[in-house]
């Protein structure tokens, strides 16, 4: 497994390209690898030393059992793949005999197709439970790194109103402009990661240097302006991660698997906002503001170091596309290329932008991705608007200090771990066997299935949000609003899944785009939530605003069930979801 997941790396990949595949090789790299006849130009094969290497080309196995059977090997590209000639007889009528000359065209596999071979070991699908578990966690350690960027600011926040002399809103834009930029980068960078010339990889690789290129420069700003551009930045360029996780995810997990795999990963994406005030509540009460964003550094740039070395690429039309190329040096036969290449011949320049820049957009418009969309925009609206009531409570009530009054947010972490205990148990005890009867019925499931356990989740929210409001107070143990705050995870966290699982469900053919589209509508909503978050609580109090949070709350749920209910109705409507 090592020697694969370096080898596929961002940092094996430029080796193998600079040392011409002598390091870190691929099988058709390595001295006296055996080229399949098929592969070869119909005129060239014959056995001949190809490079200093002098690998042999020889027959694949199809025309060695063909030779073995008196059957001579076919010398043209259409017919090379044709294994069985029909038997005629002078007895058959000549409608039969015509039937059983006719050869149709499409029928008749590509010998130049480069495809996955049975049990390939370079399928992403194919790879062993240990290396898809290792990758999972790589890929859930990146979302982890750029999700913590957004908490783990709002510790610094009362150190930039002291040096820089601004207000409250205008220090809380730094959190504001993050979460809006890592909302509306996907939209623009994450299409790039669908196109098989790039892949995941570089698109996470770039876009994590930059932002660590560009959390120094806020470590080192000098005025608040740079900071909020420095933000914005930061935001957009780590938000490939946070968009295409689920779909990297997705590369390597079957669909019976997935939901567990986008629950792994979910679970990094929650884990960053939790620990961040935890991290930099205590830096920034001891070294200033500066230290919670040198924090964030640190766990960024260690990130971009050991992902650089050890996350293989994981996008199968990719990891193809390398081997066509690869063979095509070797063989020089240009007509060897993969089903993508063959695709993309008959598109115009055009329809690649459509598709790469313009599509996630109109996904974004179809109705039902709007109305999970919004929802879930809304549902993080609530949830960055009710995390502004933590210093207040922990601080004001209870009187916290800085590096204290992160500690309650530890209560997600046990609830969180919970959750995804009992979200398993429920996909393998309900979802799976509903999901093998309707295959051993030749039958399609609904996606909507995939939003019950949200529907029945949601009521989590209103519940934790009035225990925490109205158990905040200096007479009552720090305890309960601790306890209330920790229950408000389970309902977001199974929102959260079963709307990213249903949307990815419903269109399966765009998982990475509807997940951009997703980011950015939550993104947007949430991010400004934050700016009038403490005045809020101030103006209403913290139990007649929990109370009208919790009242929204249960009207979002009635919004839910409408979508369980009818979102087969948007489906049958759209040309790109999975009609069932």
């Amino acid at each position: 497994m090592g020697h694969d997941l370096i080898r596929d790396s961002t940092v094996g990949q430029i080796v193998n390209y600079l040392s011409n595949g002598r390091l870190l090789p691929y099988a058709d790299q390595r001295s006296g690898y055996v080229v399949p006849t098929r592969f070869l130009a119909s005129s060239e094969r014959k056995p001949k030393e190809i490079g200093s290497d002098a690998a042999t080309l020889c027959e694949d196995d199809g025309d060695k059992r063909k030779r073995a059977s008196g059957a001579t090997t076919p010398a043209t590209r259409d017919l090379d793949h044709v294994s069985t000639v029909p038997t005629l007889t002078a007895t058959d009528s000549l409608e039969k005999q015509q039937l059983q000359l006719t050869v149709k065209v499409d029928d008749i596999p590509d010998p130049y197709l480069i495809d996955w071979d049975e049990d390939d070991p370079d399928n992403p699908r194919n790879w062993s439970f240990r290396k898809r578990a290792f990758v999972a966690f790589c890929i859930s350690l990146l979302t982890f790194s750029i999700y913590i960027g957004s908490a783990i600011y709002t510790s610094s926040i009362p150190g930039l109103m002291e040096e820089f002399h601004v207000s409250l809103t205008t220090a809380t834009l730094g959190l504001t402009l993050y979460v809006l930029a890592y909302g509306l980068g996907p939209m623009f960078l994450t299409p790039l990661q669908e196109l098989p010339l790039l892949g995941r990889n570089p698109g996470y690789m770039a876009t994590l240097f930059l932002f660590v290129i560009f959390q120094i420069l806020i470590f080192t700003a000098k005025n608040m302006s740079t900071v909020l551009a420095m933000r914005f930045l930061t935001g957009f360029f780590g938000s490939p991660a946070l968009a295409t996780g689920g779909a990297s995810m997705g590369d390597i997990f079957p669909t019976s698997h997935f939901p567990y795999a986008l629950g792994v990963w979910a679970l990094g994406a929650v884990a960053g906002p939790i620990t961040g005030p935890v991290i930099g509540g205590f830096a920034a009460q001891a070294k200033g503001w500066r230290w919670p964003m040198l924090e964030l550094l640190w766990i960024s740039a260690f990130s971009l170091v050991f992902l650089c070395i050890l996350l293989p690429e994981t996008n199968g039309p990719t990891i193809l596309l390398r081997r066509a190329k690869r063979l095509r040096a070797l063989t020089g036969n240009p007509e060897l290329k993969t089903a993508t290449e063959r695709t993309e011949e008959s598109e115009t320049v055009g329809e690649l932008v459509y598709e790469a820049l313009v599509r996630p957009f109109v996904l974004a418009m179809e109705p039902g991705l709007m109305f999970a969309n919004v929802y879930l925009g809304f549902v993080y609206a609530i949830f960055y608007l009710w995390f502004e009531a933590f210093p207040l409570v922990f601080s004001d009530i209870y009187h916290f200090n800085e590096g204290l009054s992160g500690l309650p947010f530890l209560g997600f972490l046990v609830s969180g771990s919970i959750t995804y205990t009992i979200y398993c148990f429920y996909q393998k005890y309900h979802i799976a066997p509903r999901l093998a009867r309707a295959a051993a019925a030749n039958t399609e499931v609904a996606p909507e299935i995939r939003l019950e356990i949200g529907l029945m989740a949601s009521i989590w929210i209103p519940t934790s949000i009035l225990i925490f409001g109205f158990g905040s107070k200096a007479s009552i143990h720090w305890i309960v609003p601790v306890i209330g705050a920790a229950l408000y995870l389970p309902g977001i966290y199974l929102i959260f899944q079963s709307i990213l699982t249903y949307i990815t469900s419903a269109y399966p053919k765009y998982e990475a785009s509807v997940l951009a589209g997703n980011d950015l509508f939550r993104s947007s909503i949430a991010s400004v939530f934050p700016l009038f978050g403490r005045v809020f609580f101030r103006n209403l109090g913290l139990g007649p605003a929990s109370a009208l949070l919790a009242g929204l709350s249960f009207l979002l749920m009635g919004v839910y069930a409408l979508l369980l209910k009818y979102g087969h109705v948007l489906r049958q409507r759209s040309k790109y979801a999975l009609h069932t």
